[in-house]
Order: C-alpha cells, then structure tokens, then sequence
C-alpha cells in the first residue's frame, strides 16, 4: 500500500476509534459496553401459524367501529384466523381533527377496546386492534395487543409521527402473540428500520404493521409503499403482516382511507398475499414460524461485524416480555 494511502487509512481508523471510545465501544475486541449489552433473545416459536390482515374503512364514532371491528373479526376467525391485525387508528377511523381530539373521552375507547378483548377471548384470536389510549393526560396513536385467551399482552405507541394530535412512543416491546415473538410498527414507523432490526435482533419472528397510508391520489408514494414493508422482513429474516385501510372511491381525499395493499411477507421477501386498492378483505395466510430465522439480523450484530457492538447496544431500548 502506498504510504500516503496507508497514511489516510490511519487517520481514518484513528477518527472512528475516538469516536466510538466515547460510546464505550472498541473497533475490535469486547469492551465493558458490549459486556453490559448482552441479552436473551425471547425463545423461538416453531410450527406453524395463520395469521390475518383485516383491511377495512372504519368510523370517527367508536361503538360503530367497534361494531364493525367484531364482525371481521368473527370472520378471521370463521377463516381459521389465529392472529388478526388491524389498520392504525381503526376505532376512531384514523380521525386527525384536532377538535375530535379535544373531545375525545378515553372511557369510550376503553370500552371499545374491551368489547374486542371479550370477542378474542371467546373466538381465541389473538387480535393487534389499531386504536388510541391516554397516560398523564396525554393521547397515543397505539396497537392494543391482545392474545388468543383474551389477555392484553400489552400496548405499542407510534414512535415517528406523521399526525399533530399524538405523542410520541418511547417503547419497542416484543410480545408473544399467538404463540410467537411478535413487534409492531404503525405507519410512517416503516421508514426506520432499525424499530424492526432491534426487536428482531431480540427474538421478534412476527412484525405487524398497522397502518393508514396516503391515498391514491399520492401516487408518487405508491412504489416506496409497497418496497418499505417488504425490505422490513427480507432484511430481517421475519415475517411482516401489513392491515393498510383501502382507498375510499367516495372520500379519495378523506385521511380515514388510504390505498390498501394490505400484504403477509415472507421472510425471504416473498409477498404471500395481498389485498388490492379499494376492497374490504381479510389477507390470510398460514406460516412455518421456523423460516423466520432472523439469520439477516442476527449476522448484522454477529461478532466482529461492523455495527455489531452498537446494534447491540441499541438493545436496551427493546422491552422483552416474551
């Protein structure tokens, strides 16, 4: 190597290992950050799992969406459905008016919520219901996980926000659903992958995600749709269910639909099933939990690799309850 280039590569090796000195990582070798990031993936599920997408345009009033949510989900599970999501906000419609929000009474979601749990319990479906919940006065664009026995495993708030009316989540749980380690994004959650990278690094094998896109009128957004969801398992090794809400050919300007496309992805990127633009429908499919390795994320942290010591890191953010 020519000694000016080896010049550079140096100072170049020297810069990253300052730079990472101060995070407590080491360009080689384990340092004490690493040792102090060690984890316990939750335990891999294996067999096999049917899992739904419910893409459906809902209500600004609760009861009617509620009402609405009950009856596809009798027909998941009349469909052999054992894990059902469904689209963000669905409960309320994904109503962004701020005056709806300043009226909005948690007790009526709260009872909408329970009118689900009830009916996934009784049907033994576990259920990912878009909706909205409160803490210290402040409203969430949140996932209300709910297993096969009627249990509430729990909830995820959206992190990145695209709405005014939502705080931001500081949490990335993964919970057993259905018997599988499972995360979640909401929406505009899919364009940072390490809210995925991160759960799956700790055993996630399931992501949902629940969304309520731009419509078809954004039309310069619909290739970047379809990619994120599927880039999500592939570079991962996971399996992605997307509930997306159609688009609405009455109210294509409406912020309570979206452009469908709800889809279940393989691992390898492959998309099993999807639904089209404008349709209700439920989107089924049955999978082997053990193709979902997580081989991609678990090499991007492996030893020696380049990002590994702060992926790894990053882990302390992951809420394990699985």
């Amino acid at each position: 190597m020519p000694a000016n280039l080896q010049k550079t590569v140096m100072k170049r090796r020297d810069f990253l290992a300052a730079g990472l000195a101060t995070t407590g990582l080491a360009l080689s070798g384990r340092s004490v950050a690493e040792d102090a990031a060690e984890f316990r993936p939750a335990e891999a599920a294996s067999g096999q799992l049917t899992v739904a997408a419910c893409q459906i345009l809902t209500y600004p009033d609760v009861e009617r969406s509620a009402e609405k949510i009950l009856d596809w989900l009798r027909r998941a599970a009349d469909a052999g459905a054992e894990a059902v999501a469904f689209p963000e906000a669905c409960l309320c419609g994904y109503e962004c008016d701020p005056g709806y929000w300043r009226e909005a009474r948690p007790e009526v979601f709260a009872r909408g919520e329970e009118a689900v749990r009830r009916a996934a319990e009784r049907l033994r479906v576990a259920v990912i219901l878009g909706t909205a919940h409160w803490e210290e006065g402040r409203v969430f664009d949140s996932l209300l996980v709910i297993d096969r026995d009627g249990s509430v495993r729990g909830r995820y708030a959206k992190v990145y926000l695209a709405e005014k009316w939502p705080a931001p989540g500081r949490r990335l749980p993964v919970y057993r659903v259905a018997g599988a380690p499972s995360c979640f994004l909401i929406c505009h959650d899919e364009r940072y992958p390490e809210l995925v990278r991160l759960p799956a690094l700790a055993g996630a094998q399931v992501c949902y995600l629940c969304s309520n896109e731009s419509g078809l009128l954004h039309e310069e957004k619909l290739s970047a749709y379809r990619a994120m969801p599927v880039a999500r398992a592939a570079e991962n090794g996971i399996f992605l269910v997307m509930a997306n809400a159609p688009a609405n050919p009455d109210a294509m300007r409406s912020p309570s639909q979206s452009h469908g496309n709800s889809k279940i992805v393989h691992p390898s990127g492959r998309v099993l099933a999807e639904a089209g633009h404008f349709e209700e429908r439920l989107v089924l499919a049955r999978v082997r939990l053990e193709d979902a390795t997580r081989w991609v994320a678990r090499k991007a942290a492996s030893p020696g690799a380049l990002l590994g010591p702060w992926l790894r890191s990053g882990l302390e953010l992951v809420d394990q309850q699985a």
